[in-house]
């Protein structure tokens, strides 16, 4: 069998892992690599393979990063099946439908604010991008309908000599770590081989942990955080209380990058929790994300991927996922009615990274303002706006305008979903019979520090490049 790394080699997102055994292939995700929009836009319409070439496709969870290019991918002739768990199945539907809205949304924005002379040029530069979305709502319904949904721990075919199972990734909800069984026949062989999509952290709210791996011989794993340990999730109610109150003394608003699926649920989850023994003031909570009042639902169906705290919650009658002060909100009117509110209150706003969606447009009206604060709980890719405010950029871009940063940008890595070096091992050490690890998605210093830790542990470790071939 040889594997070809086609996205999320050496760096963090647009995760794609092609898989060719016997004469089959079989994909591994399909997602949109997140960064500058011309650059995004052409890796994001490049593939190392022929679509109409693959013959069925693995996905690990629904972040878009991992999932966001598919309806591209059908519409340029895939036409196989999509195996997932039956909660990535729903919640795909919502996050690729909102994906293409956004796409169509935003370059309507472009269009239409930005200078004349930069329309509708038959050569652009180099920081311009053609004006159209990568997908359409036609080619994500088409999509859809090639989804397989599979239970956790139920073994299933999936092509000629390749059978998967589930196992529950604790990233988000009805996210998977995919094992697999191999028969080559090329070879006469027959050998095991798991992917992790992306790993959560253990004792988070809301979802199981991460689970352990039957007996495996190659391993293709994430390296997110592989150089570095998150700080402890014990000590995130304290520094979350700290944060609000200090912004809501000014009067000022708590922006939120936040993605809509599992991060938005978790802080949700904490603001009531803190709200509950009045940790924080009693101020407005937005989440301004039709696509989050979708998910929300989303969650309260899927409750086998809970842990037993928040079933115990839920079958308690409460709902934490709903409380007094928090408001969703839906239309774009009332989004645009939040630039305007006065009085300290907390927008929690997608994407996650900044790079699309409404949150641009919050941050657009408020980051000169030094009374804010933007509050960034989730890993920021290279080059991303998100990125470039962590970093500590004094000017940004949004929307071709130029914008002086002075609000108060604040990181808390505890918040992340991702397992750190620490949690990445514990599960690696769990796995019997390992013969060699393909380390992916992380940028690419911080893969090849975690895969020269794994060689001092004693571990074979390879950190491919993009669109490079391996025989196993």
């Amino acid at each position: 069998m040889k594997i070809r790394f086609c996205g999320a080699a050496r760096e963090v997102t647009g995760s794609k892992h092609l898989l060719m055994l016997n004469d089959k292939r079989i994909l591994l995700d399909c997602g949109m690599y997140q960064g500058p929009r011309k650059e995004s836009f052409a890796k994001n319409n490049a593939y190392p393979f022929d679509p109409r070439s693959i013959d069925s496709m693995i996905l690990s969870h629904a972040h878009i990063d991992h999932c966001g290019n598919i309806p591209a991918l059908s519409h340029k002739g895939f036409k196989g099946k999509i195996y997932s768990t039956l909660a990535t199945k729903d919640l795909a539907s919502y996050m690729l439908m909102d994906s293409a809205m956004i796409q169509a949304r935003d370059m309507e924005y472009i269009k239409k604010h930005e200078k004349p002379n930069r329309l509708n040029k038959p050569n652009l530069t180099p920081n311009q991008a053609p004006l159209e979305p990568l997908y359409t709502v036609e080619d994500v319904t088409e999509a859809m309908t090639q989804f397989v949904g599979v239970e956790y721990e139920k073994a299933f075919p999936v092509e000629d000599g390749l059978a998967a199972c589930f196992y529950d990734a604790g990233h988000i909800l009805g996210s998977a770590i995919t094992h697999f069984v191999v028969y080559d026949k090329e070879k006469n062989r027959r050998f095991t081989m798991a992917y992790t999509g992306d790993i959560g952290r253990r004792n988070l709210p809301i979802l199981k942990d991460p689970q352990y791996l039957p007996q495996t011989d190659y391993l293709i794993i994430e390296s997110t955080y592989g150089d570095r340990f998150h700080e402890p999730i014990e000590d995130v109610q304290a520094k979350l209380a700290d944060i609000i109150n200090k912004t809501a003394q000014k009067g000022g608003k708590i922006l939120i990058p936040a993605f809509a699926l599992e991060r938005t649920q978790e802080l949700i989850y904490y603001f009531n929790e803190l709200s509950k023994n009045k940790a924080i003031p009693q101020i407005p909570i937005f989440v301004d994300s039709p696509l989050s009042v979708k998910l929300s639902d989303v969650f309260k169906a899927h409750p086998e991927c809970f842990d037993e705290e928040t079933r115990k919650l839920i079958n308690g009658k409460e709902n934490p996922f709903g409380f007094g002060t928090l408001k969703y909100i839906s239309d774009p009117e009332d989004s645009k009615k939040l630039n305007s509110y006065k009085g300290p209150c907390i927008i929690i706003s997608a994407s996650g990274m900044a790079e699309h969606g409404r949150i641009v447009h919050h941050l657009k009206n408020n980051i000169e303002d030094p009374k804010t604060t933007v509050l960034f709980v989730g890993y920021q890719a290279d080059r991303t706006l998100g990125r470039k405010l962590v970093e500590g950029l004094k000017v940004i871009n949004i929307f071709g305008e130029q914008y002086k940063v002075n609000a108060n940008i604040v990181k808390m890595d505890a918040f992340s979903g991702h397992a750190d070096r620490s949690d990445l091992i514990d599960f690696i050490s769990n796995v019997k019979g390992l013969k060699k690890i393909f380390i992916v998605h992380g940028e690419e210093q911080q893969s090849l520090t975690f895969a020269a830790h794994l060689k001092e542990l004693g571990y074979d470790t390879y950190v491919p490049k993009f669109a490079e071939e391996v025989e196993i």
